[in-house]
């Protein structure tokens, strides 16, 4: 079978558009990495996603990452993919999920950042993980207010098994390209500050996820290193727009 050609067009729009942007922020293409959401498809697109030279695959809920990653397992010549949870994570679980994934975007509690460490200990691996901020007013979204950042940073700092690699946030979902902009600037402040603050403390203190389909050009310029990109890779392969 050859590869989806719409979903290639796609894949191959996106890393042009996202080049540009990194072009027009006078930033290297390769500061920013592509993930992939793939919440919107079962493992057979995402697969194919894959095959057209997606190697982040994001996912937000346990469960479909657990389907995608078994079934992916069973494929032979399967490409090479690295799987990120982007949702929210809960607690009872994260012993299924943390082996999965290279990178955990949704810590959003230090309850959970206590859960992870106390498991990663126990199995004796180290989990990556971005802690996710919310900036804006949307009391529907998740993520630690501005204002609580530094005393969660503070406590989940020295747990073991948890490395804490940078920030992940949305903008509002109802807002322009100029509010997005000023959020993500305040994103990549709060960023700074944290590494100001903690210095050696945050050995790998480098990522920043924020953009989305719709404001990853507004995310790349304030210095977004990670944009988390789904409905418009999968515009023309589904039925409707996710």
């Amino acid at each position: 079978m050859g590869p989806n050609l719409v979903l290639q067009r796609n894949w191959e729009q996106v890393r042009l558009d996202v080049a540009a942007a990194c072009h027009s922020a006078g930033r290297a293409v390769d500061t920013v990495q592509i993930v992939g959401v793939s919440k919107y498809v079962g493992p057979e697109l995402a697969f194919e996603l894959a095959e057209v030279g997606c190697s982040i695959l994001g996912e937000n809920r346990p469960q479909s990452l657990w389907q995608k990653c078994d079934w992916f397992t069973t494929q032979p010549q399967a490409p090479d993919v690295a799987w990120h949870m982007i949702g929210h994570l809960q607690r009872n679980k994260i012993k299924r999920t943390l082996p999965l994934i290279q990178l955990l975007h949704s810590l959003d509690s230090l309850r959970l950042a206590q859960a992870i460490s106390e498991e990663a200990t126990q199995a004796g691996y180290v989990v990556n993980a971005l802690v996710d901020v919310n900036v804006t007013e949307d009391s529907t979204k998740t993520g630690l207010p501005a204002n609580e950042l530094e005393s969660f940073m503070e406590q989940a700092i020295v747990l073991p098994g948890l490395d804490l690699r940078g920030l992940m946030a949305m903008s509002s979902l109802d807002g322009n390209s100029a509010l997005a902009r000023r959020e993500f600037s305040q994103v990549r402040g709060l960023h700074e500050k944290m590494q100001l603050r903690f210095g050696k403390q945050l050995a790998n203190w480098s990522e920043l996820s924020m953009g989305m389909s719709n404001d990853f050009r507004e995310a790349i310029e304030e210095g977004a290193t990670l944009v988390r990109i789904g409905s418009r890779l999968w515009e023309g392969v589904l039925p409707q727009n996710a």
